[in-house]
């Protein structure tokens, strides 16, 4: 496998239950790395980055790969693929969203093994498709560590992922379902399998009166964390607004992003595009919400 070859020099334990990964994990002296699908840690060294000494593979623990309604949540495990994802979720305009974007993202290869878990943990991935989806789909992630067990909602764990500390594992993502419509957009600059330059995540469930109500925004790979546009949101909350009009609307406030720069696209290129991605998402939307009034 890839990864074994990009890791001779690091030790790879295989953990077979997440209080064995927890307890590795915990080894200060190992220099020890979670690793998922492996995909982001296969590109480490185009980035500059170092490499764990130790890294503890969770593919093979079985209740991390997988996908179960409990309740009016839908449970899914950090180890299951985009691939797998985009099969098994019901075809909802609840989880379109999600859905969309497992199926969308990057290239068949990288999606038969890159996992949700990894997209969500990934702090230095920026254009991460199944983060923008899952944080308008008002997702929580359950958080496994050595003193039990936390849940945070998902837009609250991306603003601390990064300086967290301590042995932890995020072990699932849960979808609460509703009778939302949900979509998913995003554009690259030249072909499929590039970095989304913008990502947009929308969901929405429509009044009698046929307005717009619990509304959600997500946009992702504009700046380094995916995050809510929750003016446009708060805009958007009783109204029904063609798609030029939410693209003006959209052009309003985008003063309110500072676009990251980097070398798949410039700062102020996002900020153009960001409204037109923001329609396409819209224009799906509507199209589901027809004879879909809550």
């Amino acid at each position: 496998m890839g990864l074994f070859r990009l890791i001779y020099d690091s030790s790879v334990l295989m953990a077979q239950s997440v209080p064995e990964a927890l307890e590795a994990l915990s080894d200060q002296d190992a220099g020890a790395a979670l690793v998922a699908g492996a995909t982001w840690v296969m590109r480490a060294q185009g980035r500059h980055m170092p490499l764990a000494r130790r890294f503890i593979a969770l593919s093979n623990i079985p209740e991390l790969g997988l996908i179960a309604k409990n309740g009016c949540d839908v449970e899914i495990g950090c180890m299951v693929t985009h691939h797998v994802l985009a099969q098994a979720l019901p075809d909802i305009p609840a989880l379109r969203a999600l859905r969309q974007a497992a199926g969308g993202s990057a290239n068949p290869g990288v999606r038969q093994v890159a996992t949700i878990g990894g997209n969500i943990c990934a702090a230095d991935f920026a254009a991460a498709d199944l983060v923008a989806a899952a944080l308008c789909l008002d997702a929580t992630v359950e958080l496994q560590g050595v003193k039990g067990t936390q849940t945070l909602a998902l837009a609250d764990y991306l603003a601390v992922r990064a300086h967290r500390s301590g042995a932890e594992v995020l072990t699932r993502i849960s979808i609460p379902m509703s009778s939302a419509c949900s979509a998913h957009a995003r554009l690259t600059l030249r072909k499929a399998g590039d970095y989304p330059v913008v990502i947009v995540s929308m969901r929405a469930a429509r009044r009698s009166d046929k307005t717009l109500c619990d509304v959600r925004i997500a946009v992702g790979s504009v700046e380094a964390t995916a995050r809510r546009w929750t003016s446009v949101e708060r805009a958007l909350e009783g109204q029904i607004p063609t798609p030029a009009e939410l693209q003006g609307l959209a052009a309003n406030h985008i003063a309110e992003f500072t676009p990251r720069e980097d070398i798949g696209a410039p700062g102020w290129y996002r900020a153009e595009v960001l409204p037109h991605v923001l329609c396409s998402a819209y224009v799906d939307l509507l199209g589901q919400l027809e004879g879909n009034v809550a």
